[in-house]
């Protein structure tokens, strides 16, 4: 009898040792989680998920890939060819766009994801933004969101009995009552340096007014009535802000501290706004000519290819985790106010609504929320997201002509034309 249980016990400790037994439990596997959350108490939020979602899968371990947002797209190609990429990514649309050109992202990973919430969970428009150049895919789970519109402090439109700037005629005729420049007043904080944010802003204009970088085949469709239209437009606009060349900085602080009755920025305007006391004095507008147009950017956690069938797997898990009402309020709360729910759960969970800034700013969340459909960028084109829209906006071809109009004071004509020649000798590059 000793021999046997000798011999019993020694096969079931063989079997314990090897992989191969039928009853043993899965295998561990370990994926990396690159983030831009730099930050000590963000990055804390981040372990406390991490650790919950551990604990409801132990075979599954999830290390952290922080990195500083100046150096992340930089970091991606970096470990892309050196084969290293982590199996969650978090990206924003529009750089998400350049690695799926790269074949970098799993696209059959990321719909799985997202068929498994159903796509009626998502904000309508907020999956449009993600959407695959040929349409037929996303390039990300989207996870949250940020804005972009006209700022207005409600006290000086009621000083100056004006109605709230709801389209392009009353925005520069407001601009234009409100603008003082002797004394260091101005009418609207407007971006205008060789910079994204120009781009950006200026988009929104271009884009409610019909111009656009590419049409639906792909060409570049700069010089056009509409856009010499917009940028004349923002050329007058432009003549209402402070001097030179204002970039992000100089628009948040002319708009806190009182020098400009409106500005054009994001929704991280938001937080500044909640700390200084004075919510129920701001109002928001979106720029509107024959449509309206907001510009706005989607984060999503991406889920890389070349990764093995377990890392998937689990990549997909953790996202999905990543996407579940608590999971994802936590995420939108690290910037209460900047960051934008993107999913219907996440209005719904307690922490998000009885949030002391999501609450301050009593139905403007909501009003945001509701802009998802009017979000449009350079580039979309109705379900097509053209990839090479990031070799513009790299090129500075679009905020350098911005610039010239509104600084350099160049003919509309001539630098719209000169745009067109420059972005059609990109293209003919590649």
């Amino acid at each position: 009898m000793t021999t046997k249980r000798t011999v019993l016990l020694s096969a079931l400790i063989a079997c314990a040792l090897m992989t191969g037994c039928k009853d043993d439990k899965k295998s561990a596997v370990t994926i990396e989680f690159m983030h831009s959350s730099v930050e000590q108490e963000r990055q804390a939020v981040l372990t406390r998920l991490i650790a919950e979602f551990e604990k409801r899968n132990p075979d599954i371990t999830v290390k952290q890939v922080p990195v500083e947002e100046d150096a992340y797209n930089t970091k991606v190609i970096t470990l892309a060819q050196t084969g290293a990429l982590p199996e969650v990514i978090e990206i924003s649309h529009d750089y998400a766009k350049v690695m799926d050109k790269e074949q970098m992202i799993d696209r059959e990973a990321i719909g799985h994801v997202i068929h498994g919430m159903g796509e009626q969970q998502f904000y309508d428009g907020v999956l449009r933004i993600v959407r695959t150049e040929d349409g037929t895919a996303w390039t990300g789970v989207p996870i949250s969101a940020w804005i972009q519109g006209v700022w207005y402090h409600k006290s000086a439109f009621e000083k100056a009995n004006l109605a709230p700037p709801r389209n392009w005629s009353l925005l520069l005729d407001a601009a234009k009552t409100l603008n003082d420049p002797a004394h260091k007043k101005f009418g609207i904080a407007l971006p205008t340096a060789e910079s994204v944010i120009t781009e950006q802003a200026f988009s929104q204009f271009a884009l409610s007014n019909d111009a656009n970088v590419f049409n639906a085949n792909g060409d570049i469709t700069v010089d056009t009535p509409e856009m010499r239209q917009a940028l004349d437009y923002y050329r007058q606009l432009a003549a209402y802000t402070m001097p030179g060349s204002n970039d992000v900085m100089e628009v948040k602080d002319a708009f806190m501290n009182g020098t400009s009755a409106m500005a054009i920025y994001s929704t991280y305007i938001l937080p500044a706004v909640y700390k200084e006391g004075s919510p129920d004095e701001i109002g928001f507008m979106v720029p509107t000519e024959t449509s309206s147009a907001v510009y706005g950017m989607v984060t999503s956690l991406t889920i890389t290819a070349g990764q093995t069938a377990e890392e998937t797997a689990a990549a997909e898990k953790f996202v999905a985790f990543i996407e579940e009402g608590q999971s994802a309020a936590d995420w939108v709360l690290m910037s209460p106010g900047a960051a934008l729910p993107v999913t219907k759960a996440v209005s719904q969970v307690p922490a998000y609504k009885d949030n002391a800034v999501i609450k301050a700013f009593g139905t403007l969340p909501a009003e945001l929320i509701a802009q998802y459909p009017n979000v449009k960028v350079f580039g979309s084109v109705g379900d097509k997201n053209f990839t090479r829209m990031g070799d513009v906006t790299a090129t500075g071809v679009l905020s350098s002509m911005v610039n010239g109009v509104t600084v350099g004071h160049h003919a509309v004509a001539d630098a719209v034309a000169g745009s067109q020649k420059r972005l059609d000798a990109l293209i003919a590059q590649q």
